[in-house]
This record gives C-alpha cells, structure tokens and sequence, in this order.
C-alpha cells in the first residue's frame, strides 16, 4: 500500500469513528450526525442541500463535487442503524474499535464504512479535473421503509442535476449487483365475536380465521418454491413469512380479534401485492364466510406498511457499465436483501449496488467490517474521479 492510499484509509477510519459515535437507530433522530457532516463538507467548501423529512427530526444530505449540471454519478448510503438491544456486543456498540484488520461498531459495514470513505475523498473529488460531477447522498430510514431519498430524488432535474447513474454502497465485498428482491410488509387483523368456547355457535373465533389465513399463506410460499424461480438468488424464489401472530383473552374464551406481521420478499418485477392478493381472496372465499356463519360483522383487515421495489437487472445500463469497469470485473451478482437502488431505478436513474463490507456481518452483534474493504472501495472511488474527469 502506497503512503498516500494508507494516508486516505486512517483519513476514511478518523471519519467512520465520528459516524459510528452517533446512535442513529432508524427510531431516532440522525439529525446530530447531519450537522457533523455538514460542518466537514463547509471545511473542505463543497455544496451541499439539507433535505429534511415532513416532522424535522431526520434529514438527508446531497452533496455535489464538480460542475453543477446533469450526466454524473451519486454515491448513495444511509445513516441509519438496527438497534443493538439484545444482542450481545463485547464492546461498546457505538465507540469504533479496532482489533488487527477489523473495525467494529454498529454500522461498520451497514453502511458508514461506505459513507465515511465517501466523504474522506471529498478533497481528492475536489482536485480532479471532474467534467461531470460526482454527488454523495446521505439518507435516513433505511432500514425501515427505504423512503429516505425519496425528497432528493423528487428533486432531480429540477433544482439539483439528475445523475446519469446511481451506486448504492451497501456491503457486496465489492462486487456489483444488479438486482435485488422487493419487500412487502403488512399487518392483518382479524375481528370475529366473543363467546364461551363451549358454545362455538354463539361467536366467531379471530384466531381460527387468522390461523387460516396464515396456514394458506405458507402453502401459497410453498407453491412459490416449488414454481420457476431465478438461480442468482439465494433462495431462487421469492418468499413468504410470518413474524408475529397475537390474540385471544383467555383458553375458554372465542377470541374476539387475532393480528399478524406478516412480509414478502419478490424476485424484481413481481408485483408486490401478488401476495396480499392471494391473501384477500382466501378471506373473502373461505375465511369470512365461516367467520360470518355466527358472526355477521367479522371482518378482515390489512394495512400496507411498507413496498420497497426490487433492483431489476438492466444489462448494458450506464450504472453497470461504469461499475464493472471501475472493479475490473466482468460479471454481476444478485443480492436477496432489499435496498434502496429500487427507488432510483423506479425514478428511472439507472442504478447498481456496490459497497465495501460482507452482508454476513450487517446487523450482527460485533459487527465489524475489514479494512482492506475500506481499501478497495477507496480504489474505486479513485477510479470513478479518473473516469470522469
């Protein structure tokens, strides 16, 4: 390693220390660590737009280096972070430790390792002769509804230039993926009728209903797994699961109203309510019917809570093209996880997924990221202000 890529990586660990330093859990507010980048970006005189969500308790930041026009590349990361309650850390989650090659802390590898390499080379972007611009987007809420970056992207074309391509930095080792999942959340609530459970005929029982319309569900995942499916993911079909089922007052009591959690994850261009869909029409067909036998106000209720699109590969795409160049590769992957690249492709922005770290490690207790990743991310950035300049 050279002295001035050694120089670059203490200059991308300084910043990661600062970023892991604030608790910026998707509950909480980020807006502390906001202010710590913005006071960088005024050091180094860069132009930035604090893009605030609707209550002001959280922001993102978009930052151009280079001229101020269309064509360039975004550098798109998250500042928020899983919760660490309950899992057992042998250090202190939020204080950057290291130990040999590994750097630990919540976030290390999802994703403010990407984040503070991306601002440790914002003097470098600064002395390239860049022709296009490149831009670094900080977002928020990641981790619960990818809805972060959606303001900024509303933006584009408008009062901010709109980038020809887009790379999200979550952890791929580096690698370049173009497609990724969709994530669907809902939560269903079943209401039936209060009745002694010797009488079954004077009430309806919500957890009967609830428990059917879960049992279909998994057949519906199990029809799912058995159908065609895409081998660059692991599993290679979309998927079905329930997380959290609650109801019911007492053993000898019908169940008046029974809820459960429930997500979806769909291979890129499935629609996301393909689930929900299969969901209501067992409610209206069999559920509710049974349900209604007794109890003729029972119902069925499912709230979306959350669609994140998937990452649809598009080969050739200007994002693919630049990225396989920049890590010298001739090959993609696809990723199970959702991100938020889904939400610049939907905006019709070509975008990829490439960031340091292994998504082994995301969200674990000591989650650590090494920094020869760190490295290698710092070459393709280099490698990106050379190819456009």
């Amino acid at each position: 390693m050279s002295q001035d890529s050694d120089s670059r990586l203490n200059a991308a660990i300084e910043v990661l220390d600062r970023l892991i330093a604030f608790d910026t859990e998707s509950s909480k507010s980020n807006l502390e660590l906001v202010a710590f980048v913005e006071g960088l970006l005024q050091a180094h005189d860069v132009p930035f737009v604090v893009v605030p969500n609707a209550t002001g308790d959280k922001a993102a930041i978009f930052v151009t280096i280079g001229p101020m026009i269309d064509g360039g590349v975004v550098l798109s990361g998250h500042t928020d972070v899983v919760p660490v309650t309950g899992q057992s850390w042998t250090g202190d989650p939020f204080k950057l430790r290291r130990e040999g090659s590994r750097l630990y802390g919540r976030g290390t590898t999802d994703m403010k390792g990407f984040d503070a390499v991306c601002l440790a080379m914002i003097d470098e972007f600064k002395r390239a002769p860049l022709k296009k611009p490149i831009h670094i987007l900080l977002s928020y809420d990641e981790e619960t509804t990818c809805a972060g970056p959606l303001d900024t992207i509303a933006r584009f074309g408008l009062d901010l230039p709109r980038p020809a391509s887009v790379i999200v930095g979550e952890p791929t080792l580096m690698e370049v993926a173009d497609a990724h999942k969709s994530i669907a959340t809902f939560y269903t609530t079943v209401r039936g009728l209060e009745a002694h459970s010797s009488k079954p005929n004077l009430g309806a029982n919500a957890i009967e209903g609830a428990a059917a319309l879960v049992a279909d569900l998994y057949r519906f995942a199990d029809e799912m797994a058995a159908g065609e499916g895409d081998d660059r993911f692991d599993p290679p079909t979309s998927t079905l699961s329930v997380g959290t089922i609650n109801g019911g007052t007492a053993r000898n009591i019908l169940a008046k109203e029974c809820s459960f959690h429930w997500e979806f994850r769909g291979l890129p261009g499935l629609p996301q309510d393909v689930a929900l869909r299969r969901l209501e029409q067992h409610a209206r067909e069999i559920v509710l019917p049974r349900l209604r036998r007794f109890a003729p106000d029972a119902s069925v209720e499912t709230i979306v809570e959350v669609e994140v699109p998937g990452l649809c590969a598009q080969n050739g795409s200007a994002a693919e093209t630049l990225a396989l160049k920049l890590t010298r590769s001739n090959r993609t992957i696809a990723v199970p996880y959702a991100t938020e690249a889904g939400r610049f492709q939907s905006a019709g922005v070509p975008t990829i997924v490439c960031g340091p770290g292994s998504i082994n490690q995301a969200h674990q207790p000591d989650e650590f990221i090494e920094s020869a990743e760190l490295s290698r991310c710092i070459s393709f950035m280099r490698a990106l202000a050379a190819d456009l300049s």
